[in-house]
């Protein structure tokens, strides 16, 4: 059983990573263990549901691009991929990849090195401003991108927003470009794990829930903000070397043996 205190804890990690190319998911799993929690159904469910917190600070501070019909309509157009792969592969993701912690370590840990040799070698052939110059092919390609995060580990803000630079977007356009598709991709697998399980949980379990998205909608809007201003100085390579330690800590300590 989750309690309130572990519901906040829970709820500041995923709010705080989920924009950020580390992976939210590896973060929650690894959280929940560290804190002794049974991967219990409520507990798989809380995993998925708790981004309604970051969903809800993406429409807090984007609220006019979703007013308008050409920006839906991209973000549609991307989420196709995704949206279609999920479906399929929804069961195998909660019931399997989710409790198998030592692969979600090591993509979490190859795509830091990923991040690193990304950032060291690829050099932009040029510099789309705005989401007008992408055309569909473009978008479906750039929810391709985003359906490789699936795998557990691999960090769906990191997996589209690498997808958008190889295409040729400017950094701050695919960021926030990554923003506004979460918005219907968490909202679906929210939607699909709610819909399928909400009957099983107590009225106790869903506070516990609204308290977890309470408090990943207020760190997910920090690190919205946060995640916008580093990237007018920085590359993503210190998050690629921060995702090998962890792995490289997590080995270290033995958490993998608890």
């Amino acid at each position: 059983m989750i309690e309130f205190w572990q519901s906040v804890l829970l709820g500041v990690v995923e709010g705080f990573t989920e924009f950020l190319p580390i992976s939210s998911t590896a973060h929650l799993v690894l959280t929940a263990k560290l804190l002794g929690l049974d991967q219990t159904a409520f507990a798989r469910t809380f995993e998925i549901a708790i981004q309604s917190g970051a969903i809800l600070a993406v429409l807090a501070i984007y609220w006019r691009k979703f007013l308008d019909w050409s920006v839906l309509k991209k973000i549609a157009i991307a989420f196709i991929p995704t949206g279609v792969l999920g479906i399929i592969f929804y069961p195998v993701i909660k019931d399997h990849w989710l409790n198998n912690l030592g692969p979600m370590l090591w993509t979490l840990g190859l795509g830091g090195l990923f991040l690193i040799l990304f950032e060291r070698f690829f050099r932009p052939r040029q510099q789309l401003e705005d989401l007008g110059s992408l055309g569909y092919g473009a978008l479906v390609m750039i929810g391709i991108f985003q359906a490789v995060a699936m795998v557990p580990g691999v960090s769906r803000a990191a997996a589209t927003i690498v997808g958008g630079l190889i295409l040729g977007m400017k950094r701050s356009v695919i960021v926030e470009f990554s923003f506004l598709l979460a918005v219907p991709t968490m909202l679906a697998a929210t939607g699909l794990d709610l819909v399928k399980n909400w009957q099983e949980f107590s009225a106790s379990e869903f506070g516990i829930l609204a308290v977890g998205l309470a408090a990943s909608f207020i760190m997910a809007h920090l690190s919205i903000k946060f995640l916008l201003n580093y990237i007018r100085r920085h590359t993503f390579t210190s998050f690629g070397i921060y995702r090998i330690a962890l792995v490289a800590t997590i080995v270290l300590v033995g958490l993998l043996n608890r």
